[in-house]
């Protein structure tokens, strides 16, 4: 099964407008046979959006919407693809109520979603890590160093893993290295994945998957897949599934990166 686990909609306030038929004739097009739709779940009511244009998450007023149209194209293209209805959700530390509300109310309804970090909590403010070169910066200088941002991040992302956010909590972790996206301007820490085996240790443990997300290779700064390489190769030795996600944001970019990652470490 060729599937693309990870993919965005007009829903997205940060996307494009092409439509839902363009983004699954394209997987057609290009041999999938899955396909899950992933869009940014509104985010929790309590937490203030630190980007510019408070555009990080779909606006709440949208989310009937989105549900009726994916079940409607995932009716009409039964017999092409199977289209899997989803959301990316995020795991904002302090905001969890908000999200285990969200993810009860929903979570029936969804076939496949993911659980990722985009934001981190810092000294003075919550930062948008991966918006722009800009504020990953400011992020540094809140969090005090580099090492301190990072192993914020991945701490992070371990509360993500070990959260209770209610019986429909993601199982697939999003772009686990996503710190890393700017890297290539500002260079990793040694030894920044020192704290990687025990987290990718609890991920094997909850049976969860990782999201294989190829969209690093297509930002400048990075050119790398999430998770990097060799955290893919350690997550495969322990066990846990990797699911390749283009993380397209336009139709044309579904399936993007998938001859870059090393794709014998697929599972679906």
């Amino acid at each position: 099964m060729l599937r693309d686990g990870h993919i965005h909609t007009p829903y997205c306030p940060h996307g494009s407008r092409d439509s839902l038929k363009s983004y699954v004739e394209e997987a057609i097009n290009k041999g999938f046979t899955s396909m899950t739709f992933t869009e940014h779940a509104p985010l929790p009511k309590t937490f203030t959006d630190p980007v510019p244009d408070k555009d990080s998450g779909m606006e709440q007023q949208l989310l009937e919407s989105y549900i009726t149209k994916i079940k409607e194209i995932k009716k009409e293209y039964q017999k092409n693809i199977d289209i899997l209805l989803g959301f990316e959700v995020d795991y904002i530390e302090g905001h969890e109520p908000g999200t285990r509300t969200f993810l009860n109310e929903y979570g029936s309804e969804l076939d496949d979603s993911i659980l990722s970090v985009h934001f981190l909590k810092g000294p003075s403010a919550y930062h948008c890590i991966d918006f722009s070169p800009e504020s990953f910066l400011a992020a540094v200088d809140d969090f005090g160093s580099i090492e301190m941002l990072y192993n914020t991040y991945f701490a992070t992302v371990e509360k993500s893993v070990s959260s209770d956010l209610g019986v429909y909590k993601p199982e697939r972790i999003g772009h686990m290295s996503l710190v890393r996206k700017f890297h290539q301007r500002f260079p990793s820490p040694d030894n920044w994945d020192e704290p990687v085996p025990k987290l990718l240790r609890q991920i094997a443990e909850k049976n969860y998957q990782l999201d294989y997300n190829a969209a690093g290779f297509f930002k400048s700064l990075c050119q790398e897949s999430y998770p990097a390489p060799h955290i893919a190769e350690q997550a495969v030795e322990l066990g846990i599934p990797l699911i390749y996600g283009s993380d397209a944001h336009i139709s044309n970019a579904v399936g993007q990166g998938f001859n870059k990652i090393n794709q014998t470490l697929i599972k679906g």
